[in-house]
């Protein structure tokens, strides 16, 4: 594989994070399966998700009236080997109302692992790990127990 051959592919699985930024702050979760394989696993705060499906119906669950977020991602780190890569991330998440400051924070970092599909990169294994917050965080109940899974 050719040097511009890898620098594209690395910038394109760098792209994923910001395209999954925007996809979380414009609340297009329908739209999981442009960042995400078809049989993903996301393991986070939440739980452990199976599948394009579960994530999709998790953030529905999770979205709050009135509320907004902000997700900006840094430090990303890409390595790439033929069609599947693994990649790292540090996220900041900023929780607001209209015109009004941050109520709540978060930072996190993503460890993943990306496929090459015929649509292009996508995440097929992201570990979430909550490094800290501040403010007062939101339980989200577990799929089908009405049990808080954080």
């Amino acid at each position: 594989m050719s040097t511009a051959a890898r620098t594209a592919d690395r910038v394109e699985i760098a792209e994923l994070f910001a395209r999954l930024s925007n996809l979380l702050d414009d609340c297009r979760h329908d739209d999981v399966a442009t960042v995400y394989h078809d049989d993903v696993v996301v393991r986070g705060p939440n739980g452990e998700l199976r599948g394009l499906d579960e994530v999709t119906a998790l953030l529905k669950r999770s979205q709050v009236e009135g509320e907004h977020t902000q997700h900006v991602h840094g430090d990303v780190l890409v390595h790439v080997d033929a069609d599947r890569a693994t990649a790292t991330a540090n996220q900041l998440v900023y929780f607001y109302r209209d015109g009004e400051p941050p109520h709540r924070t978060s930072g996190l970092r993503s460890a993943c692992t990306a496929v090459l599909t015929p649509a292009g990169w996508r995440f097929s294994d992201m570990q979430i790990t909550l490094a800290w917050t501040q403010g007062t965080p939101r339980v989200v109940p577990a799929p089908g127990t009405g049990d808080a899974a954080e």
